[in-house]
């Protein structure tokens, strides 16, 4: 009896139609186009601005409505919906119960996962196991982040980075040998002082002294990031390969965060893969945290074939790493 895999069979995503363009960031702060773009390959991002009062969940309610249209499925069919983001709608409540219910999936229990620009890896590797247990068929991984909402737009070095997004995408069971494969996730704790948002936990509760410190939005040592998530995200692709004898030719495209393109470039080059071979889009979406791979997934769907090989890398705060060698399971 062969082994019953998780595969992604359907895809969703939405992105605001506000578009905050580096030439109309060098208006808000000491920066410009030739700067940012050299540095992290971003020319623009897309911002929630145009919806007063809506936060993560318009955007993961929009992904998700969207992979459902196109499915062509019934909502009250999703056993469980998973929506990994670092920016929820409120604490406490969960966003994807939240979700659940405006999309119609009355059937299916929700949670939030949060592992900072991992969060949607760790959430693939999470819905992948509820599958393969066998107790659930239908499970919809979600990553979606308001960034807008915990940037100071007075900082350069986190401003120029982040923008707003959601992607969804579907798993099922698989008896094709297609799906997620292998998984290599790490993580490194004393890795938050170098990215963070300092107020606003259990630690230091939200008064007014965190707010008129500018506690409450991302602070990043750039360097030590930079540095770390060259190495990790390099070295975990590499991992994920040697340890599945893959070569470069084996591997039908990488499918990396989009946080710097350097850093995605190092990947890249550690694998071996060319670059036509590296899926991209972070010029116009920037770091949508946890949003950046399923948007990806979105944008390249039509280029993706039947038993394509994927390695998905990330790197995240926290910090938070790891890749994930998964078979295509459909030609769209």
């Amino acid at each position: 009896m062969s082994r019953k895999t998780a595969a992604i069979t359907a895809v969703g995503g939405f992105v605001p139609q506000f578009v905050l363009s580096n030439k109309v960031l060098e208006t808000m702060v000491d920066t410009n186009d030739e700067w940012i773009t050299t540095r992290t390959g971003i020319k623009e991002r897309r911002i929630l601005k145009e919806e007063e009062g809506k936060g993560t969940s318009y955007l993961a309610i929009k992904a998700a409505e969207d992979l459902i249209a196109k499915k062509n499925l019934d909502p009250k069919e999703i056993d469980c919906i998973i929506c990994a983001t670092a920016t929820p709608d409120i604490l406490v409540a969960s966003t994807a119960a939240y979700v659940g219910s405006v999309i119609g999936a009355d059937n299916a229990f929700g949670y939030d996962l949060q592992a900072a620009c991992s969060s949607f890896l760790y959430g693939l590797s999470t819905a992948a196991a509820y599958i393969e247990s066998g107790r659930y068929k239908k499970v919809l991984l979600i990553g979606a982040d308001k960034m807008s909402s915990i940037i100071d737009y007075t900082d350069r070095t986190t401003c120029i980075i982040f923008g707003d997004g959601g992607g969804a995408v579907l798993l099922e069971p698989n008896d094709e040998g297609l799906g997620l494969q292998d998984e290599y996730l790490r993580s490194d704790g004393y890795g938050r002082e170098s990215l963070n948002i300092a107020a606003g936990g259990s630690l230091l509760p939200a008064s007014e002294e965190t707010v008129k410190n500018n506690q409450h939005y991302v602070y990043q040592d750039g360097k030590t990031v930079f540095k770390f998530a060259v190495s990790n995200m390099a070295d975990a692709a590499a991992n994920i390969m040697e340890r599945n004898q893959l070569s470069h030719e084996d591997v039908a495209y990488l499918v990396p965060h989009q946080a710097n393109k350097r850093i995605i470039d190092a990947t890249a080059r550690r694998m071996g893969v060319s670059e036509e071979k590296v899926l991209m889009n972070i010029e116009r979406y920037g770091n949508t945290t946890s949003a950046t791979l399923p948007l990806l997934l979105w944008d390249y769907e039509s280029k993706l074939k039947k038993g394509d090989n994927l390695v998905f890398a990330a790197f995240g705060g926290g910090f938070t790493w790891g890749s994930i060698f998964l078979k295509w399971a459909y030609n769209s």
